[in-house]
């Protein structure tokens, strides 16, 4: 069995998570710059075993997609060419970047440490991951 690897993407930066081998623990893995994505994820892909990429769905409280959709249809073309034998799954991440806030103020990080919003990015990846995870077992 492979690792499972989530996306919370963004225009500037993406928050990357991923699975262990057997698939039961989701864990953030980094932020990267959202121009280097595709090079980092075909080299983290050369040395790690990933079956399948879930990339966030991110939708309006109406469930319109939002604003950045066309920028992660874009870069899920660009996916599929680099990486055309890896499986790329969506998943609504709707409230992800709230439930990553809340888990920083829960965890007692400080104010200072809770404005980094590369690891709000990293967190809402891994809650998104973990939500994947229970809805498929």
């Amino acid at each position: 069995m492979g690792r499972v690897l989530a996306l919370d993407y963004g225009t500037k930066r993406t928050g990357i998570a991923i699975t262990d081998e057997m698939q039961l623990i989701a864990s953030g893995l980094t932020t990267v710059a959202t121009r280097e994505l595709i090079p980092f994820l075909k080299n983290y892909c050369e040395t790690e075993n990933v079956e399948c990429v879930i990339v966030g769905e991110p939708k309006q409280r109406d469930g319109m997609p939002s604003d950045v959709e066309g920028e992660i249809q874009k870069f899920l073309e660009l996916l599929s060419h680099s990486l055309p034998n890896l499986p790329t799954y969506r998943v609504d991440e709707r409230f992800t970047s709230k439930m990553a806030f809340q888990t920083m103020i829960d965890s007692g990080l400080k104010k200072k440490q809770r404005q980094n919003k590369a690891l709000i990015d990293e967190i809402s990846a891994t809650i998104l991951l973990q939500d994947y995870l229970n809805r498929k077992k």
